[in-house]
């Protein structure tokens, strides 16, 4: 194809001036040429070769014989570069149709014709014995289809009964006949409750395999038959409902492939029997559609409402009858093939049957790189393999000519005579062309189609000489040469995508008696196994190697869940495909591929990256049911190749080969779906959603010792700071509890906040002892995450309470508190509980107890933190607002003669003071932590203060409190007034500051009036012109009035009142 990003006129003209002659050589030998034997004509451009084949072949051989020369079929251009190509193959006297590939499978495996292995009935000659007896239940049909494979037989033109199924009722219940006519069609009849439909052709008697359909439903007795996809016949009014007919095809009867039932199961007639080969019979209990025909004409099982899957183990066979297996090639999901009409510019449609000439494609260098092989070649490996053989086994040149067809015997010999030569190890490395010649070979012999007839023992064999032939160009001698034509076949792993077409070639092996075939050859293994789904317990289906290193496995199984699964959707058996390739030049060949972008690369603080390679064996699973790939999870084990390698860091990642992925470099390693399950030093385990070719890719990071001499420091400041942090935490929530601080909002919060810090900091410092134990490390991971995301939370709430203080909120007490604890502590449990039930297998990191930090489970804790500190960062700067106006004001009121330096200094402290309190308890020290990646000086700094917060909260909070310290003075003047009371008589002391001054006016309570022994003095009361409303903002004067709004006044010495322009009043304390 052209590469879009070009002119394509420019390009074209530029085309034609450089390569005139070469066209016009080129012209003249296809003039010359019939289409029979025509040499290849090869046209280049600036980033492309193509090679026409005037040979004419059908879509599905041109397709493979543009695979085994290493190109691929032509795909079809661009709108806009249609008539550019047209006019550059008619410059070449090319013209007519060439098969076109469409474009929509570009980025996919190549659409290949499906072998359908199946099962065959053989009636050789019309007798009255032979039977097949179906062993289902049938319900009742109101409408039916049943379709088959059938392969008439010529000899005979007599009536034939394909199937017939009797009831009590009706004998002639349901059944399908059919005979050769003098004009060599085979002609069906349809017969529902005794009445038959007219003989009808549907296809030729030529002795090859057709598909048949038949329909019917009580509805209006609507029938018809389908043969090859086409519809052949149809009507209505085949016993439609009446009187005398019943509604639907009576169920509970018996149903006999081959013979006319007479009697119930029974009375057969010699003339009237079935001769030929049946097989692949489905029945439904509806009528399926003509999409749903074409779709199980293109070997697709419908599952839904089947009453009759073809199985052995579902019919009874009369003993004379005999069973062999075969391989349908089963037409494309679309019959019709794309062709280019060279000359008109257009496209069209032919059946991919039909014979056209086509186009191969390379990519340019691809192609120059398979000519310099060719042409640098000694022929060694080819000249002894054919002399041993006696016949030409490889050709001398990969650019031959024609599509060798092989069979079971031919294959087998082949690789026989290859693996004898490749044994003998004369050639120690392989030049370049006989890799490629190798490699041509092993595609014939994996796109060879079992024939009827032949011994299928025989393939159990082939595949011990194709596992020993591709182990021996695996060998690690052979690297360089792999690397010399990684243009040619796109990458190692195309070996892997042959041998598993070569594990599909082992299906027709297994039976009842034989579920699984394992084969291992050295550093290759494979195997193939039959499940069946219909038992009670199902259990995970492991496939396990043994590797070469003694005493170590590799293995690779679908979970029971997914065999469950499987089995709901109705699946009776599945085939599992596996493969395993050891250590050696594949993985190393892949260890310079390309990863994609979710393949994380990345340089950590005091890691730098160096490299990513293939660490383990590559291993396989896929699952086929009815002749169908399914994608399930898998769960596998790899074990690790040693990496001696010093001073480095290796970092496991679980990884599959994706095809789609850069199709031109034959695929990339990509991790969607796969996550770590659990990593030991010497393997990983790994679970992925989808089935595919599997291995643990290593990432390699440098280590430097000067960045450990400081990450030992930085653990040890954590640790020391998180004691003494934890130690004054603990201190802070005693003295809370014991010394009975008055109850309030603000000193609930405090109690929570510091109870969720202490707990979160007690695991952190121990955390690293959980790290070898996974569960307990789990257990710890999840705790840090709910207690420290319970700290921000109470840091919000902490805010929230702070801007209550500065803006009036009409809720009450009780309503507050409730909202506050379900911030703190409800939405904690929410978050943790989301991340784990949504990413359980995500959850905890690969060298520490802590979130996953290569994946997007981080964010659980870092979204929520970012968004707190955001809230607490605007409450701040509002109440930094507040305190310096009323502290400008308060200045001017009191000293309205004060210097300007004076002022200055007031409005600096107005502004240092509510910040350095409020730090602490907003938890805005933690903004540093984004600053970290930018210097380590910014990773000290967040964590000398972080581990210090309980500290900090200690001296803020506990020491300079003054609720706290006049709680201890209360408790001191309380224990002397009991000490006094023990040397005089009793007296009654008051025990409780709030009875004895009142908050709003400074007067003594009437109680406390009577209990003082004589007259007192009072103070004038202090006017309180608070606005009692919540309209306007309550600004105290200083930060202390917001964090102690019930401090008593008789501890005040000096008060002043002033009002605000919304009418707020504000009361300055000082002493």
């Amino acid at each position: 194809m052209f590469r879009r990003d070009l002119s394509l006129d420019s390009w074209f003209f530029s085309f034609l001036a450089s390569l005139s002659r070469g066209l016009l050589a080129f012209a003249a030998l296809a003039k010359n040429q019939t289409s029979e034997g025509f040499a290849p004509v090869t046209i280049e451009t600036s980033g492309h070769t193509y090679e026409y084949v005037a040979t004419a072949l059908d879509w599905w051989h041109a397709d493979r014989y543009c695979e085994q020369h290493f190109a691929q079929l032509l795909f079809e251009p661009q709108d806009s570069e249609q008539d550019s190509f047209s006019k550059l193959l008619q410059s070449h006297h090319i013209r007519g149709s060439v098969w076109l590939k469409e474009r929509d499978g570009v980025l996919h495996k190549p659409k290949r014709r499906r072998g359908h292995t199946v099962p065959v009935l053989v009636f050789r000659d019309k007798t009255d014995t032979k039977y097949v007896k179906v062993l289902s239940d049938f319900p009742a049909l109101p409408a039916v289809t049943a379709c088959a494979h059938l392969q008439w037989d010529t000899r005979t033109q007599e009536i034939a009964t394909i199937f017939s199924y009797a009831v009590p009722a009706f004998i002639n219940e349901f059944q399908l006949r059919g005979f050769v006519d003098e004009e060599g069609f085979v002609r069906f009849a349809l017969i529902v409750h005794g009445h038959h439909s007219p003989y009808l052709p549907v296809f030729r008697a030529d002795g090859q395999w057709h598909h048949f359909c038949v329909t019917w439903q009580q509805e209006n007795g609507t029938w018809a038959i389908y043969a090859d996809g086409k519809r052949r016949a149809s009507a209505s009014g085949l016993c439609a409902p009446g009187p005398s007919a019943p509604q639907a095809i009576y169920g509970q009867g018996t149903f006999i492939i081959g013979q006319d039932q007479d009697s119930l199961g029974g009375t057969f007639k010699a003339k009237e029997s079935f001769s030929g080969n049946i097989t692949d019979l489905h029945i439904w209990q509806k009528v399926l559609s003509m999409e749903q025909i074409e779709k199980v004409r293109s070997c697709w099982v419908i599952e839904q409402d089947r009453v009759f899957g073809w199985s052995l183990n579902t019919l009874e066979l009369e003993s004379t009858v005999q069973t062999v297996s075969t391989q349908l090639l089963c037409p494309g999901p679309v019959e019709e093939c794309r062709a280019l009409e060279v000359g008109s510019s257009g496209f069209s449609y032919a059946s991919c049957l039909q014979t056209l000439p086509f186009i191969c494609h390379y990519r340019r260098d691809a192609f120059w790189q398979l000519k310099r092989a060719q042409l640098e070649s000694s022929h060694s490996l080819v000249g002894r393999v054919n002399t041993l053989a006696a016949r030409t086994v490889i050709p001398d040149s990969v650019f031959t000519s024609d599509v060798q067809d092989m069979n079971l015997s031919m294959a087998l010999s082949a690789l026989d005579v290859l693996a004898t030569v490749l044994r003998e190890g004369e050639m120690s490395v392989l030049q370049p062309s006989d890799l490629l010649a190798v490699l041509q070979l092993l595609k014939q012999v994996s796109d060879m189609e079992v024939q009827e007839g032949d011994e299928l023992e025989m393939l159990e064999e082939l595949a011990q000489y194709y596992m020993e032939v591709t182990e021996s160009i695996l060998e690690e001698q052979n690297i360089g040469t792999w690397s010399s034509v990684s243009q040619v076949i796109r990458g190692p792993m195309a070996v892997v995508e042959l041998c598993d077409r070569m594990v599909s070639l082992l299906v027709p092996l297994l039976t009842a008696e034989r579920t699984k075939i394992t084969i291992q050859h050295g550093n290759i293994g494979m195997e193939v196994r039959q499940l069946e789904l219909s038992g009670q317990e199902l259990s995970g289906e492991a496939y396990v190697v043994q590797t070469p290193e003694k005493g170590r496995q590799d293995f690779i199984e679908v979970p029971a869940e997914e065999m469950q699964r499987l089995k709901t959707r109705g699946l009776r058996r599945v085939t599992v495909k596996n493969l395993w390739f050891g250590y050696g030049a594949l993985q190393r060949c892949l260890s310079g591929s390309a990863v994609s972008w979710d393949v994380v690369v990345a340089s950590d603080r005091g890691h730098k990256y160096v490299s990513t390679t293939v660490g383990t064996a590559v291993i396989s699973s896929t699952l086929l049911g009815d002749y169908q790939e399914i994608s399930t999870s898998v769960r596998y084990r790899l074990q690790h190749r040693a990496q001696d390698l010093p001073d480095t860091l290796v970092w496991p990642i679980c990884a599959f080969w994706n095809f789609s992925l850069s199709p031109d470099a034959g695929g990339m390693w990509s991790t969607a779906g796969c996550s770590v399950l659990t990593s030991l030093r010497d393997s990983t385990a790994c679970f992925c959603n989808h089935t595919t070719n599997f291995a643990i890719l290593l990432q390699v990071y440098e280590m430097q010792q000067t960045t450990t001499k400081e990450e030992f420091t930085l653990q040890t400041l954590t640790f020391i700071g998180c004691g003494v942090s934890f130690c004054a935490l603990i201190v802070t929530f005693i003295l809370f509890l014991v010394v009975r601080v008055p109850k309030s909002e603000r000193t609930t919060v405090h109690k929570n906040l510091i109870f969720a810090l202490a707990a979160g900091e007690a695991l952190l410092m121990f955390s690293e002892l959980a790290k070898s134990n996974k569960v307990l490390c789990f257990m710890v991971t999840a705790f840090l995450h709910l207690f420290f995301m319970a700290a921000f939370s109470w840091m919000l709430v902490e805010g929230l309470l702070l801007w209550s203080k500065v803006v009036a909120v009409n809720m009450s007490e009780d309503r507050r508190m409730k909202f506050y604890y379900v911030t703190g502590w409800g939405l904690p449990v929410l978050i943790v509980g989301v991340t784990l039930a949504s990413s359980f297998n995500k959850y905890v990191a690969q060298n520490h107890c802590w979130l996953n930090a290569q994946s997007n489970i981080i964010w659980a804790f870092v979204g929520p933190v970012l968004f707190i500190l955001a809230v607490n960062t605007f409450v701040l700067l509002r109440v930094v607002m507040v305190t310096v106006a009323s502290a400008r004001r308060r200045s001017k009121m009191l000293t309205p003669s004060s210097s300007l330096e004076s002022q200055i200094g007031v409005q600096i402290w107005a502004t240092a003071k509510p910040i350095l309190v409020l730090l602490p308890v907003l938890g805005l020290t933690w903004v540093c932590g984004i600053l970290v990646h930018l210097s380590i000086i910014w990773a000290y700094v967040f964590i000398v203060l972080n581990s210090l917060q309980g500290l900090y909260i200690f001296l803020v909070y506990a020491i300079y409190n003054s609720e706290v310290r006049n709680a201890i003075q209360r408790m001191k003047d309380k224990k002397k007034a009991l000490s006094f009371t023990n040397c005089s008589r009793p007296i009654n002391y008051l025990s409780s500051p709030r009875n004895t001054i009142s908050w709003e006016t400074g007067k003594l309570s009437p109680a406390a009036e009577s209990a003082l022994p004589g007259p007192v003095q009072r103070d004038p009361p202090v006017k309180n012109i608070t606005n009692r409303g919540n309209f306007g903002a309550k600004i105290p004067m200083g930060i202390s009035s917001i964090m102690s709004p019930e401090r008593p006044v008789c501890n005040v010495c000096y008060s002043s009142t002033f009002t605000l322009p919304q009418g707020t009043a504000v009361v300055w304390d000082a002493p």
